[in-house]
Parts: structure tokens; C-alpha cells; sequence
């Protein structure tokens, strides 16, 4: 009889204990989500303040359109966009997020998925070029993002807190790149600081298609 009546006070002393835990973590105020300091962006499974972004973090523009795009993904001819195909062409298409490749004697075509800029004042439009490739590229902010967060780090080595994933090809625009990303929810989504982002292992494939000095074509 004893063990019963002790058991039944050990029940409602833990119960007790239990709902006072409870009352105090209501209490304490819920943790702000993080916004990135330089879209101005609430972002989804941010690791903490200083992440760097397209690191393991996913911007939403509440203003736009951020699902994956499952529309208008289709083949495209390279005449209305290119006057020849020297050096092999790339055409990245915002409204579609998707990224063409033709090569230089048209044996090869690819139609790959992309991420694109969070919003339209992240993106840039127009003709440029492949100017370097990178296999296990490191990152480092812009002055602007450096400015706008401190935290973020000075540099990041290749690995997978890299936000350019295991590829890069740097484009003749300051600070563009089509890049890979460890992130697989950003592509099809308007998730990028700016640069286009594949899948790993669609950027692997590009990189070994394309040639310094490839056309590329944002529109």
C-alpha cells in the first residue's frame, strides 16, 4: 500500500514539475526569424545570424512568386538569341529558371533547372561570358554584403557551408557567377543573391561542356 501512495505523490509531483516547465517556456518570448540583411528577406532553416547565404538557408520575396517553377520548361532554338555559336552558347531564362547550353557544333544540347535572384533588383540582364572556371570554388562577400552584415565571414573554403557548391563559372560581370549549390531547395525558386545556381551535378556537367570565352545570355 505504501509503494502505491508513493508512486501516486512521485505522478502528481512530476506532473506538477511538468506544467511549471510548461508555463515558463510560454513565457519566453519566441525567437525572431532571421532576415537576410542584404534581400531584407525572411529566410526558412537559417542556421543563425552570420549565415552566409545560399548556405543552407532558402530567401523568400513575399512579394513575388517563390514556388519552384514547373511552367514553360521546354526545349529553346538558339537563333533568336545568338548570332553563331562560337565557343558554345548559354542562355538563362528568368521566367522559366531554367538554364540552355548549345555547343559549338550543336552536337550537344542541355536544359537545366535553375535558381535565380531573390528579386528584380538582384538581377542582372544582357550579354557576357565565361571568363574563368573553378572546380571547388572558395566564397567571399561583396563589399556590399560585408557592409550590410558583418558577420558574415571574410571567407569561406570549398565544402558544404560553400555557397557556390563544388563548380563555378565566373562570368565578366563583377561578382556573377553560374554556380552549383548544396542547397537542392533553391533550385526552380527565386532564392539567389544574384547568380544563377544548379544542381551539383548539373554544374559539373556544364563545366566540362563549357570554354572560357562561351556565350551567355541572361535574359
Amino acid at each position: 500500500m505504501s509503494l502505491t501512495i508513493s508512486s501516486a505523490l512521485d505522478r502528481r509531483a512530476f506532473l506538477a514539475a511538468s506544467a511549471a516547465l510548461g508555463a515558463t517556456a510560454l513565457a519566453v518570448p519566441a525567437k525572431a526569424q532571421a532576415i537576410d540583411p542584404y534581400t531584407g528577406q525572411p529566410l526558412a532553416g537559417a542556421p543563425g545570424a552570420g549565415a552566409t547565404p545560399d548556405a543552407g538557408v532558402v530567401q523568400y520575396d513575399n512579394s513575388q512568386d517563390s514556388r519552384r517553377n514547373v511552367s514553360s520548361f521546354r526545349m529553346q532554338d538558339w537563333r533568336p538569341y545568338f548570332s553563331d555559336l562560337t565557343n558554345g552558347a548559354i542562355l538563362v531564362d528568368m521566367t522559366s529558371r531554367a538554364l540552355h547550353y548549345w555547343s559549338e557544333d550543336e552536337s550537344v544540347y542541355r536544359l537545366y533547372p535553375t535558381s535565380i535572384p531573390v528579386s528584380e533588383d538582384l538581377t542582372r540582364r544582357g550579354r557576357t561570358e565565361v571568363i574563368k572556371k573553378v572546380e571547388g570554388p572558395s566564397w567571399s562577400p561583396t563589399p556590399e554584403m560585408k557592409k550590410r552584415n558583418p558577420e558574415w565571414p571574410d571567407f569561406v573554403p570549398p565544402g558544404p557551408d560553400n555557397p557556390l557548391g563544388t563548380h563555378a563559372l565566373w562570368l565578366s560581370w563583377q561578382y556573377y557567377r553560374i554556380h552549383g549549390t548544396h542547397d537542392t531547395r533553391k533550385i526552380g525558386r527565386k532564392s539567389s543573391n544574384g547568380c544563377i545556381g544548379l544542381y551539383n551535378e548539373h554544374i559539373q556537367e556544364l563545366f566540362g561542356l563549357s570554354t572560357i570565352g562561351t556565350q551567355v545570355l541572361l535574359i
